[in-house]
């Protein structure tokens, strides 16, 4: 789709930077400039790209995705009642755009590390759906020493979760120690490397996703995030775009649920 022109009073909204009658005080008092030049008309109508606010370029529209370090204590849910939101975490204006920024998939209270946050539907659906499988890594202590045969029920395929109708897919459990481990599975159950250690008389204490699909924490500190950029989703030299990417392609690089 090819990018249009948008009244600066409804692009500022939509983004987040102020509400309507906010953003054109904003603009008429010289705060938003069009290829350089103030403009301080609300109904002026400019392509987003050509936009700066106090000089800065616009934050990306609809289609931004952040990859954030999640720490301990922060639920991801919209709702206040539940716990300190992990969207607290994110910029004011970011918590007022519209459509409004999600997470991609939930990691519970509990767990931290790598999660994704979209504000794009169409994307945000084609990543935790169930269809679609990518490795997920999680690193994990344990309540109780090892018996020596989880890793060999985890990669059989056959365990089953209480509650379930269908096994999990095999997944590989790395042994660090006799009490730590790693697990990668390829699915997105609800809290299922919890049940799974369940499921074989272990408890895990603490857990920490490292990795999903390539996309890693790299040297995020716990609450920090950042944006990921196009090419570090869908590689220049594939010559793929999100809107073009074919869904088996799409869907295959990321995914995250509940875990």
């Amino acid at each position: 789709m090819k990018p249009s022109k948008q009244r600066l009073d409804q692009l500022l909204t939509s983004l987040g930077y102020a509400s309507r009658s906010e953003s054109k005080k904003l603009i008429a008092d010289g705060i938003v400039t069009v290829l350089g030049q103030c403009v301080t008309k609300p109904d002026f109508k400019a392509f987003h790209h050509d936009v700066a606010f106090q000089g800065e370029p616009l934050d990306p529209r609809e289609g931004i995705v952040i990859l954030m370090h999640k720490p301990l204590g922060f639920v991801c849910s919209h709702d206040e009642g539940e716990g300190k939101l992990v969207y607290s975490l994110l910029p004011q204006r970011w918590q007022k755009r519209d459509p409004k920024i999600s997470t991609i998939g939930r990691l519970d209270k509990e767990t931290s590390g790598l999660l994704l946050l979209t504000d794009d539907g169409q994307f945000l659906h084609r990543l935790t759906s169930p269809k679609y499988h990518v490795p997920k890594l999680y690193k994990a202590t344990l309540d109780r020493p090892l018996k020596g045969n989880e890793a060999d029920i985890f990669a059989s395929g056959t365990l089953m979760l209480n509650g379930e109708k269908s096994p999990c897919l095999p997944a590989k459990l790395t042994i660090i120690d006799e009490i730590h481990v790693t697990l990668e599975i390829t699915e997105g159950r609800y809290h299922q490397v919890r049940r799974m250690f369940a499921a074989v008389g272990n408890h895990v204490t603490t857990l920490h996703r490292s990795r999903i699909g390539d996309l890693t924490l790299g040297d995020l500190k716990a609450g920090e995030y950042r944006i990921i950029l196009e090419d570090e989703l869908f590689p220049s030299s594939e010559g793929l775009t999100r809107g073009s990417i074919p869904t088996t392609k799409l869907d295959s690089r990321l995914r995250g649920n509940d875990e």
